[in-house]
């Protein structure tokens, strides 16, 4: 007789054994899987360019770009330049930083808070801080005063939204503790607070970053002496394309590295979870 008749006459079943199912996770990382679909646009763009498709009047191939680029370094006018726009985009993104958390702790933290300001933020969402430049140049007129501030605007709002939504999906629980061991203000900020409004706030500094290069863009072409934009601004007044596409680069090349940056963070300061991406 079989295990399976042999089992039955005793009163029992062998076990069933399950088949494993099927993944349902992406998979495991990509060695430099970031980098594969910009290498593949470069591919296109640099075969396309050999090849004649493309008017290198209308887009310079990739080895001028890089002739160009280097030409821009050795003269010093891009390091320059680079230098008066990351100091724009560090001083907006450090006030609008420290501003957003401020406000969205606030809110968070007070119903009379929240009824004050959740409001009119919510109302500057829906307003492109782009739209407010042709008041903001009536305010404070061209110089850096206003450059920060439109920086500024673009940063704190995606701030106070991400950090104001942590402070509100923390476990009512872990305040009942705090209330229950009689926890000082303080230590219930460092000890519950923080920690339950850093995920929330991480991820507003990602949409942040992204913002301050984006506001920088336009407030540079608007009257400029200096700086990335200014310089992309000339190129377009002189035809020169070459130029144009270097800055275009180098701002797209500050946005990765800058979302990188809080992405690195993000994955040790969160360590302790286990998402897709792990």
């Amino acid at each position: 007789m079989t295990a399976t008749v042999l089992a039955r006459l005793q009163g029992t079943t062998t076990p069933s054994v399950r088949k494993p199912g099927r993944r349902l996770k992406p998979g495991r990382p990509i060695p430099l899987g970031a980098a594969i679909g910009p290498f593949l646009l470069l591919s296109v763009w640099a075969a396309g360019s050999a090849a004649g498709w493309i008017d290198p009047r209308t887009l310079s191939a990739p080895w001028t770009v890089v002739t160009t680029a280097g030409d821009l370094i050795a003269d010093g006018r891009l390091q320059d330049n680079l230098a008066i726009s990351a100091q724009r985009a560090g001083l907006g993104l450090v006030i609008g930083t420290v501003i957003g958390t401020v406000l969205a702790v606030v809110a968070g933290l007070s119903r009379w808070g929240e009824a004050l300001l959740d409001g009119p933020i919510q109302i500057k969402r829906a307003i492109p801080s782009l739209a407010l430049l042709p008041l903001l140049v009536l305010w404070f007129g061209i110089g850096e005063q206003m450059k920060v501030i439109t920086i500024t605007l673009g940063v704190f709002v995606p701030v106070y939204i991400h950090t104001h939504n942590g402070l509100r999906s923390i476990d009512s629980r872990y305040v009942e503790l705090g209330e229950s061991l009689r926890l000082p203000r303080a230590v219930f900020l460092r000890r519950i607070v923080l920690p339950g409004a850093l995920p929330g706030f991480l991820l507003g500094m990602r949409f942040a970053v992204v913002n301050a290069w984006l506001a920088l863009v336009v407030v540079e072409q608007i009257n400029s002496t200096s700086g990335i934009g200014y310089m992309m601004q000339l190129a377009r007044e002189y035809g020169q394309t070459d130029v144009i596409i270097v800055g275009l680069v180098l701002y797209g090349l500050l946005g990765l590295l800058s979302d990188g940056a809080v992405r690195l963070a993000q994955r040790r300061a969160l360590s302790w979870r286990r998402t897709l991406a792990d």
